[in-house]
């Protein structure tokens, strides 16, 4: 495995959080790429069941078992866990309890869906547990089965009490295995090898629910990773005739002959009032752009910026946004 020094030495469980729509999955699967790069072998979580990542790797939907889904530039590796709550409360009532039987019988009565239900941060519980599971587990020479763990995490709005569910399980539960299991996910997710890294879109909702999330995580005393702004868009126009789209000052007879010039003699007049009028919303959008990054300019963690890609999203563009991670040093 090659050695390279990255902002994030001695991490071993990267939690990714986002506001729904800033492309939260796609970058904790990006991540995991740039994290395997060198011959490393790293494990990407799903805990909310939409099959994201299959999606994202372009292969079949993924069982509840940890399964190859990518090779990494340099021979490293990237696994894949969707983690499925009734099967992994089995594997709980196994380890804890020797109830493996017991388990399956509730699976088949429905008594899983049930608890889970009206018990919601029991989900949590074992979500975090089975995850927190793959970060110590060992092989039997004593080194990580896995280089690091990348969990692809519930929304910024409910990442805090998801990790913190543990804490509170601990605090109920003074004695016994359920105080022991709390408590050893704690001592992961509150340590040093983890940290929580905030994706995010330069626009006004997501910056301030990164600010907010980032704040209660704070709070609480769980550890704070990086701030990843996703899909920037870059200004296509100079400052001046930037400034002249926002101010609606463009020369539309310059646009119209140069409409002209590209052969387009038809219609040229209302092509040009088009291109105005994208060239208006830019300026709008990268006026905006600006503003929110010096909004998260006030938050002293490193950060780091993915382009917007403009062809969309397919597996050539999540190498190319994991290179770009590392190429920033996040990974």
């Amino acid at each position: 495995m090659s050695a390279r020094d990255t902002d994030w030495d001695g991490v071993r469980l990267h939690v990714v959080t986002g506001k729904g729509g800033t492309g939260k999955t796609t970058v904790a699967a990006a991540l995991a790429l740039a994290l395997a790069a060198g011959g490393r072998k790293v494990l990407l979580v799903e805990v909310e069941g939409r099959q994201g990542i299959a999606q994202l790797f372009d292969c079949p939907p993924l069982p509840y078992g940890e399964r190859k889904v990518a090779v990494a530039p340099d021979g490293g590796e990237v696994y894949a866990l969707a983690i499925d709550t009734e099967e992994a409360l089995i594997e709980y009532l196994e380890m804890f309890y020797n109830l493996k039987r017991a388990g399956k019988a509730m699976t088949k009565l429905g008594i899983v869906d049930f608890v889970t239900t009206i018990a919601p941060g029991l989900r949590d519980v074992i979500l975090t547990g089975k995850t927190s599971e793959s970060v110590r587990r060992k092989e039997k020479n004593g080194s990580f089965i896995y280089d690091a763990v990348v969990m692809d995490a519930p929304p910024t709005g409910r990442i805090t009490k998801f990790l913190n569910v543990n804490d509170e399980v601990s605090g109920l539960a003074k004695v016994g295995p359920v105080r022991n299991h709390a408590d050893t996910v704690m001592k992961v997710v509150r340590s040093p090898e983890t940290a929580v890294h905030f994706v995010t879109l330069l626009e006004e909702m997501p910056v301030q629910e990164t600010l907010d999330g980032i704040h209660d995580l704070t709070e609480v005393g769980l550890p704070v990773g990086g701030v990843i702004v996703n899909m920037e868009h870059t200004p296509v126009l100079p400052e001046d005739d930037l400034a002249a789209a926002a101010a609606g000052a463009l020369d539309t007879d310059e646009i119209v002959r140069g409409v002209k010039s590209a052969g387009l003699e038809n219609g040229a007049e209302a092509i040009a009032a088009d291109l105005a009028a994208e060239a208006a919303e830019h300026a709008r959008r990268t006026a905006l752009q600006r503003r929110e990054k010096e909004r998260l300019e006030a938050i002293e963690r490193p950060r780091y910026t993915l382009p917007f890609l403009s062809d969309g999203m397919d597996l050539a563009g999540l190498y190319d946004l994991a290179a770009a991670l590392r190429d920033q040093g996040a990974a």
